[in-house]
């Protein structure tokens, strides 16, 4: 029974601080935004809000939570209220299997770095983002605004033609892990990244990772414009804080994956890193994050750097272009896995 008790305690307090640790990441993933934007537009970006702008993702915070949360007529109230929910829930759930270090001991045992370690984590985690488009496609139709349908029409059929890429990429990947376990395809990569091996699959899902984030150059569902800001337009306060939250993790959780198919998750680069001074001293965790935040900078170096496309040039690029040279890959890895064993 106590035994029982102390497992279940142990399982509440990881949940509480990995949702902790990302929302934090959440919020100064916006401050470091504006920031690095603002560097290469020559501007300072932030700076009132306390000491070079840190205290400004609180500020904002606050705002939003004070502001009139305003439901439009004849809007569908119920289904408006609950579809920032839909959006966020999934985006916070995929953390769940994300591991962010190796296993030590504890005093309860072991005491993992992760919630939980399934042995379908990848499909869990391509399950779980699927869902969350269907908050933004039932924001944009509950706002009874064109501009939110439109914006909402687009996602949809933006994460249903990227999906399958994505998907694909990561078929690769598995095939040589023999696993879809995250925690055992990090182990894995014990003497060689999936990169080095997969170099197109890990091209492919960052292209499709920006998709279906939204992100530029593929932010045609919030084309401001367009569609002033897409499907949520009519969004305000804390609804609008969530779509925003959900938007964010989901490019976390993105970098999150890259980094554990391809970038060896928690592993230094190079093995002789792990026992040479100062490296040695570095934590498996902070190499993690040093590969999340690698991934996220060039995110936001994109945002900064690249136009939007055209509809159809996102659509041709996706259908034509990625999607035939993602089943290349995969029968290629599996022509070549199936060889070397």
């Amino acid at each position: 029974m106590a035994e029982t008790f102390i497992h279940l305690a142990v399982i509440l307090l990881q949940i509480v601080v990995v949702l902790a640790v990302v929302l934090g990441h959440v919020a100064y993933l916006t401050y470091a935004e504006r920031k690095i934007l603002s560097f290469m537009q020559d501007r300072l970006g932030p700076m009132e809000v306390g000491p070079h702008g840190l205290l400004q993702p609180i500020a904002d915070g606050l705002k939003l939570f004070f502001k009139e949360d305003i439901v439009p007529a004849g809007a569908n109230k119920f289904i408006f209220s609950i579809a920032p929910i839909i959006s966020l829930v999934p985006a916070l759930i995929g953390f769940a299997i994300i591991p962010f270090n190796e296993s030590p001991t504890g005093p309860a045992g072991i005491i993992h770095p992760y919630i939980t370690d399934i042995n379908i984590g990848v499909l869990y985690i391509l399950a779980f983002s699927s869902v969350g488009a269907y908050g933004i496609l039932l924001g944009g139709w509950a706002s009874n605004s064109k501009y939110a349908l439109l914006g909402g029409l687009r996602s949809a059929a933006q994460v249903i033609s990227y999906e399958l890429t994505m998907g694909l990429s990561i078929v690769g990947v598995i095939l040589m892990a023999q696993s879809l376990s995250m925690v055992e395809i990090t182990l894995a990569q014990k003497d060689h990244w999936f990169i080095l091996f997969q170099p197109v699959a890990f091209v492919l899902y960052i292209i499709s990772g920006l998709a279906e984030t939204n992100r530029l150059p593929f932010d045609l569902p919030e084309a401001e414009s367009e569609l002033v800001a897409g499907w949520f337009t009519e969004y305000s306060g804390m609804r609008f804080a969530f779509y925003f939250l959900a938007e964010y993790a989901n490019m976390i959780i993105v970098s999150s994956i890259g980094a554990v198919l391809f970038l060896g998750g928690w592993q230094a680069p190079f093995h002789f890193l792990e026992v040479i001074s100062p490296f040695k001293f570095i934590s498996p965790f902070i190499w993690f994050i040093l590969k999340v935040y690698f991934i996220l900078f060039f995110f936001i170096w994109l945002r900064g750097t690249v136009p939007r496309l055209r509809y159809d040039q996102l659509m041709k690029l996706g259908w034509k272009i990625m999607l035939p040279i993602a089943f290349i890959n995969v029968a290629v890895t599996a022509l070549v896995v199936y060889w070397v064993n």
